[in-house]
């Protein structure tokens, strides 16, 4: 009978029905890294979100044949030590389609529309004591008529381009970062830092992926350009943002996304740039609409059944 251990079960908000076989269920709300390999320790199926699982834990765990991810990232699990020992790791995918994109032009349209720095305005009195109807206070800028650069093709990726579409943007996809040639209707990677009014990241976290956006990146971006990271946040060197953004280089940035989370010590997180207003920061919950966690939920036991049955479905490895 296999028994299944799931760490982070207060991550999702969700019906998480029991699988369709003879099992035993083991439920942690939350686990500290440092317990996960004793949890663990009969687990023949593993549910996992943002808990790591390096070789030395998957070394630890001699019965463990899955790792079912709740979530489409997996930098978090050794997917190598996984294939050595033929653990079957899978992901779920396509459920925040549209929620994740939702999330993307919400965070465009509160930069570019000056939403946050004119509410706090008018909580402070000054509306309130205003000669005329409206003030002018902070200037407004449109989507229509834009270009949305987008770093990361997948179904995020193009579920953005097509809000920014119907918001009339242009839409232009860059290349990967020192590609030799182009795909068939990207443009190279510097090309869209310098063209795009706003970047918009949907790229996965990996050795060639981390700190994609630098110094030298922010530098040439347009004066006034945003950036948007609803994807991961060690894409970004966010040292370099947070001197860009006091530089007043870049219009503003706004991440839903850090590079450790939740956030002990991080750049990002100066009372000066949170109270500036051209930064904005959500804590990693662009994908949790309750359509979206329940659709993440559905989709993961039906992995796990799969699984048992003796069917590939999601693997990753």
């Amino acid at each position: 009978m296999h028994r299944i251990v799931t760490l982070e079960a207060g991550a999702l908000i969700a019906n998480v029905r029991r699988p369709a076989f003879a099992h035993d269920w083991v439920e942690h709300d939350a686990t500290r890294q440092e317990d996960v390999a004793a949890r663990l320790a009969d687990a023949t199926i593993a549910i996992v979100n943002k808990r790591l699982l390096t070789a030395d834990i998957i070394a630890g765990l001699p019965q463990l044949q899955m790792v079912a991810i709740a979530a489409t990232g997996y930098n978090n699990i050794d997917l190598e030590a996984c294939r050595a020992r033929g653990i079957v790791v899978s992901n779920v995918r396509g459920y925040a389609r549209e929620t994740v994109p939702e999330h993307v032009l919400a965070l465009l349209l509160a930069l570019s529309r000056q939403i946050g720095p004119f509410h706090r305005s008018v909580a402070a009195g000054r509306w309130q004591q205003s000669e005329q109807f409206c003030y002018f206070d902070y200037p407004i800028r449109d989507l229509h008529g834009r270009t949305l650069g987008l770093l990361g093709s997948g179904s995020l990726g193009e579920g953005v381009a097509r809000l920014a579409e119907a918001f009339g943007m242009r839409v232009i996809r860059g290349e990967r970062k020192g590609a030799d040639s182009l795909r068939e209707g990207y443009v190279a990677f510097d090309t869209l830092i310098r063209e795009a009014d706003m970047i918009s990241l949907h790229c996965p976290l990996n050795d060639a992926t981390r700190h994609l956006i630098g110094a030298a990146e922010l530098a040439a971006m347009k004066p006034g350009a945003l950036l948007i990271n609803t994807a991961r946040g060690g894409l970004v060197d966010e040292a370099a943002l947070a001197d860009a953004l006091r530089a007043g280089h870049i219009g503003g940035a706004a991440f839903d996304v850090l590079s450790e989370e939740p956030p002990r010590d991080n750049p990002l997180l100066a009372p000066d740039l949170l109270d500036a207003g051209n930064f904005i920061l959500t804590p990693h919950v662009a994908w949790s609409s309750r359509e979206a966690m329940q659709t993440l939920a559905d989709q993961l036991i039906g992995n796990i059944e799969a699984f048992v049955a003796g069917e590939a479905r999601n693997r990753v490895a």
